[in-house]
């Protein structure tokens, strides 16, 4: 497999091209640049290049439908929208600008969470020796260095593969962009890259693992790597073991947190020791509780945030703490002698082969469909992609009328894939639906 590798130095260059281009655009310190083209290695360099000229990049999943993307761009107001391959490599093709040392800004990814309404995570512009400290703080716990080569097996357009990325070409190192996860061209990659690094949900891990077993010549030689981060979904026992065997318990780590941010860190060995921990809360941070077992993370200045123009949501994520601000997902959890455990994540989340799907998002998408009086949507147990999404309906709709709405307005993770009519859907006496009946 012929897989491009894009090295610090290269990238550095074309970073300073992306500067001078949207320099030459009229496009300066807090004006965001929508990305919404497919994941590539040249994508992370214009992320950087962007976010070094205080230029806000706003990564998008291309398969947006014309629907969900319409709402972020009229929340972003954004003077760049780079929707083709085209675009984005003209931008790669501008006259040396000037960069900063460190990116100014965050990228802002876009969260739907329960309300169903997108939310851009927006960190501000930051000052210089924040910047720095938001980039010294990811190379000091995950060791980025020059001589790592990031592997990037997942869209590269979500926040911690494109945070991994970016880290690694800040360091020196080079990384390499798999154009979508097949565990045979993963193989091939290794292989022929032998990578240091790379950040994975357990989906990819269950099916990397599939492979394997399939066909005794299928094998891996996973020597090569020094880190392997896993987020975003519970990862089963078996898969998790069977990680620490496959790349070595050195290697294998786990994280929790958000798009918002990251609460904790967690060596394998750290697991094993105390089974069922995500681990102790990231230097800099305190992970406390509340009365109601919700977990609150206190973060340093450059980790803050607030939701892009939404004040009342901002304010309801975050609250003071004797360890200063702190801001919660919503999940449920423990905090027992400084390791953090999970109880239940965030009120109806359902986590599909490591995206997010809200509920909420998609049941506002099928709301106006002809003769439906009431739906609901839930996740199921699902070997592959860890859970299923599902939509219990009531009324007079068909279901090919849904799924072709779903289809226009949804991206394909968030489609239901199995619709159920029922009589009535399940409520409890403040009629919020009781999901884990359905």
């Amino acid at each position: 497999m012929n897989l491009p590798v894009l090295t610090s130095a290269d990238s550095e260059a074309a970073q300073r091209r992306v500067a001078g281009s949207l320099a030459g655009r009229g496009i300066g310190r807090g004006d965001r640049v929508v990305l919404s083209v497919p994941g590539s290695a040249h994508y992370v360099s214009v992320v950087l290049g962007a976010l070094r000229s205080g230029v806000v990049a706003v990564p998008l999943d291309p398969r947006l439908t014309d629907h969900e993307r319409d709402a972020v761009l009229t929340d972003v107001e954004p003077a760049l929208v780079v929707d083709s391959p085209g675009l984005l490599a003209d931008l790669l093709d501008g006259p040396e600008g000037e960069l900063a040392p460190w990116p100014l800004s965050r990228p802002m990814h876009f969260t739907s969470g329960t309300t169903g309404r997108p939310k851009g995570v927006w960190s501000g512009l930051l000052e210089p020796d924040h910047a720095e400290a938001l980039v010294r703080e990811e190379r000091e716990l995950w060791g980025f260095a020059a001589a790592d080569l990031d592997l990037v097996v997942s869209p590269v357009y979500h926040s911690a593969p494109l945070r991994f990325a970016m880290g690694t070409l800040l360091a020196g190192g080079s990384i390499a962009v798999l154009p979508k996860f097949d565990a045979g061209l993963f193989a091939d990659a290794v292989h022929a890259l032998r990578p240091t690094s790379m950040f994975c949900v357990p989906a990819h891990l269950q099916r990397l693992f599939a492979w394997l077993d399939e066909d005794p010549d299928h094998t891996l030689d996973a020597s090569s790597f020094r880190l392997v981060a896993h987020a975003g979904a519970p990862c089963p026992e078996p898969v998790r073991r069977r990680a620490h065997d496959t790349f070595g318990v050195d290697a294998v780590w786990e994280f929790y947190g958000s798009t918002e941010g990251q609460f904790t860190a967690c060596p394998a060995a750290e697991w094993i020791a105390h089974p069922g921990t995500v681990g102790a809360a990231r230097p800099g941070r305190v992970v406390t509780v509340d009365d109601e077992d919700v977990l609150w993370c206190a973060v340093p200045p450059w980790a803050r945030f607030t939701y892009w123009r939404d004040p009342e949501k901002t304010a309801e994520t975050w609250r003071d703490t004797p360890d200063g601000p702190a801001f919660t997902a919503g999940d449920l959890g423990r905090v027992e002698d400084g390791l953090v455990y999970l109880d239940a994540r965030r009120t109806d989340l359902i986590i599909s082969g490591g995206v997010n799907v809200y509920p909420a998002e998609v049941e506002a998408a099928l709301a106006d469909a002809p003769g439906l009086d009431d739906v609901a949507v839930y996740g199921t147990p699902d070997e592959r992609w860890g859970q299923r999404v599902c939509a219990a309906y009531v009324g007079d709709v068909g279901e090919d009328t849904l799924r072709a709405l779903a289809a226009e307005r949804l991206s394909p993770p968030k489609r239901p894939k199995d619709y159920r009519r029922v009589d009535a859907l399940p409520r409890t006496a403040t009629g919020k639906v009781r999901r884990t009946e359905l």
